[in-house]
């Protein structure tokens, strides 16, 4: 233990998250050869290769993965010491990672992180707006807006609001199609839709569940590349009210008869939710919610706070 160099686990660690050294050069702010210099160092110390190498990355070895579990263990460790002696349980400073989904971290999220970073020049948001779920128990961030509510003891759970979808399209494809009186009318159009084998949450409203005779004339794993193709008149889109309600090119489609809400969920682990920068920051989230409840149930216009 009298070699273990600490700053070689970091690397470690970042680099079987990332299972690639460039991208953890990057997170890291490394440059490759120190990294690959530091893990066959951090290799010779334990006798024991870590990583399997080859052009798709580096992939963990058994040896790896056990010393991973370990150094995930240390790594909560440091973060409490961190709390408990540096003052992160009473200081607004330091560097907060906010997971989301793909749409509501881009534009929902984003507007109003802006103005808690500016009440807050001391912390620092990275916001991860992503297709699929951030993994917390891997600490890619520190909490996470999610639509699926974790059952886990080791994570506080709150949820923060619920959000309608509904069809849409543009007027002008409306115009040149067959008229939609009833929910039934919509298995004839031109459907933009999910990628069946990739949905990363049984949340996501697809065309085979919701709609199984519609035939999807596009899909992308992207909502806002659905929303996209909607907007270039391809056909219709199942997309959330606070996406799609601000374009001027797309219409609601029987928006009194279609009512399908999803529920959003605030996440952290519960020794990050203690931080009190993690705690301002969770507030903040409820209050802006709370003034857009209707925004996002396709009620209003969005209401950007600015205290």
């Amino acid at each position: 233990m009298n070699h273990f160099d600490w700053d070689n686990l970091r690397v470690f660690l970042g680099v079987a998250r990332a299972r690639s050294a460039l991208e953890a050069s990057h997170a890291l702010g490394l440059n490759q050869s120190t990294i690959s210099r530091r893990l066959h160092r951090l290799e010779g110390d334990i006798g024991s290769k870590l990583f399997d190498r080859n052009s798709q990355g580096h992939r963990l070895t058994s040896a790896g993965h056990r010393l991973l579990e370990h150094v995930e263990k240390l790594e909560s460790t440091l973060s409490a010491v961190e709390s408990d002696v540096f003052g992160d349980n009473i200081a607004l400073t330091g560097e907060i990672r906010l997971g989301a989904t793909e749409a509501f971290g881009s534009y929902f999220l984003a507007p109003h992180l802006a103005h808690f970073c500016t009440r807050h020049p001391a912390i620092t948001v990275d916001l991860l707006p992503m297709p699929r779920n951030v993994n917390l128990s891997k600490r890619e961030a520190d909490a996470s807006v999610t639509v699926d509510r974790p059952t886990t003891d080791s994570f506080v759970v709150s949820k923060l609001a619920e959000y309608r979808l509904l069809p849409y399209a543009t007027q002008a494809y409306l115009q040149q199609q067959p008229a939609i009186v009833s929910v039934s009318d919509l298995a004839n159009h031109r459907w933009i839709d999910y990628v069946d084998d990739l949905l990363f949450t049984d949340q996501q409203v697809s065309l085979r569940k919701w709609l199984p005779l519609a035939r999807p004339f596009l899909r992308s794993t992207s909502v806002i590349a659905q929303m996209q193709a909607a907007r270039s008149g391809l056909g219709i889109a199942m997309l959330p009210c606070f996406l799609a309600s601000s374009e001027k090119d797309l219409l609601p489609i029987l928006p009194d008869e279609v009512d399908i809400t999803r529920s959003f969920w605030l996440v952290a682990p519960a020794e990050r939710r203690e931080l009190a920068r993690i705690k301002a920051l969770w507030d903040y989230l409820r209050q802006v919610v709370d003034m857009n409840r209707e925004f996002l149930l396709g009620c209003s216009r969005a209401i950007v706070w600015r205290p």
